[in-house]
């Protein structure tokens, strides 16, 4: 195919196109034989396609506010973005939008076969800007928080900018009608008080979503939840154990593991750091299908000193391994053991053993690691 039929092809199937582009870049790489499907789940392979895709030309830039060398990227979107506005991102929800690190984790192959199949930041944008206002002002690197927020929500929550407005009405659910007819059916003042208390309403909870995307971000914590020791019993014999961990509006939960006291999970957990920095809330619940899920206890972890510690360790020239502070375990304190913040292989982290309060008894043990917002 000549140039000008190629530039045509790409012009008519953007997403086709760029999904050919990072398959072809993986056949090389393999030798074209795709009957092995370890290949699909090799983690260096999915590394390679990642870099491949993060080279393209048009995402080298935020696909947000236009910031060169974006690290994230938001998916089921495909969008490689900026750290400020993955923050944004990452407090629509995951249900939404989920927020994943190009350097600090973990890639599946079908996490990068998203960005692949989405045709990249020319094609997201093509699409989630489609009818972007003239006179509107886009998100750019010097936007405030507040600024950026407002246009991340409308161009992939309230999608707004995806069809022509002149032509977009408000959809209707069925029945509509028959309210409808209620309503002009009722007095004139009826009415009005009805439509003002729904826009009432209507305008709380939008201020409310503005408020949780107009936090600023200073950084990530990323939490590792190692294993808990001696929970409580909350079944009849044992207890399905899970942790949920909160930090200002955004909040996650490990795997549910059956029937045990001492379950181990290893897993991470990340969420951004919003400014000011509230406690880290961490929460054991025993799992139940038929009722609430029940408290197994709870710790406020101050992550003030890390976040602290990370960014001393950011301006300073040290890269050798050193302990930088230790908090000492009292009877009275959430610590069962002595708590060492440390730099460790050029990581800021912090080992913790948790006293879980307002329960019976019940240890966790959890690592504590910060990015700061710079990384």
């Amino acid at each position: 195919m000549d140039d000008d039929n190629s530039l045509l092809h790409f012009l008519e199937t953007p997403s086709k196109h760029y999904s050919k582009t990072c398959d072809g870049f993986g056949s090389q790489n393999d030798g074209g034989d795709h009957s092995d499907s370890s290949a699909d789940t090799d983690p260096s392979n999915a590394r390679e396609r990642l870099e491949h895709l993060l080279n393209q030309p048009a995402n080298k830039f935020c696909a947000d506010c236009g910031t060169p060398d974006p690290k994230w990227a938001a998916l089921p979107f495909g969008a490689f973005i900026c750290i400020k506005c993955s923050g944004t991102h990452r407090s629509l929800g995951v249900h939404i939008s989920k927020v994943i690190s190009v350097n600090l984790d973990e890639w599946t192959d079908d996490e990068v076969n998203c960005l692949a199949n989405s045709g990249g930041n020319a094609t997201v944008n093509t699409r989630y800007e489609a009818f972007l206002p003239e006179n509107y002002k886009k998100s750019r690197v010097d936007f405030a928080t507040e600024e950026r927020a407002t246009f991340i929500r409308k161009k992939y929550e309230l999608q707004q900018f995806v069809t022509d407005p002149q032509f977009a009405c408000p959809l209707r659910k069925p029945g509509s009608n028959k309210h409808h007819n209620q309503q002009h059916s009722s007095s004139k003042h009826g009415t009005f008080r009805n439509s003002w208390r729904k826009k009432d309403h209507d305008h709380k909870g939008v201020k409310k979503m503005m408020e949780i995307g107009m936090v600023e971000f200073v950084g990530l914590i990323k939490v590792d939840i190692i294993r808990g020791i001696n929970l409580a019993v909350r079944d009849v014999m044992s207890s399905d154990p899970y942790v949920m961990i909160i930090l200002g509006h955004q909040s996650m939960k490990t795997r549910v593991i059956k029937n045990t006291l001492n379950p181990i999970w290893n897993e991470r957990l990340m969420l951004s750091i919003p400014h000011p920095v509230p406690p880290l809330k961490v929460q054991v619940f025993d799992k139940d299908t038929f009722s609430a899920d029940d408290r197994m206890g709870e710790a406020d972890v101050d992550i003030q000193p890390l976040i602290s510690a990370a960014r001393e360790y950011q301006s300073s020239m040290n890269t050798e391994s050193a302990q930088i502070c230790t908090f000492l375990a009292s009877e009275n304190s959430i610590l069962v053991k002595d708590s060492v913040i440390a730099i460790v292989d050029g990581k800021v982290e912090q080992e913790i053993a948790l006293r879980l309060q307002d329960v019976e008894h019940g240890e966790l043990e959890i690592k504590l690691e910060c990015v700061p917002l710079s990384q």
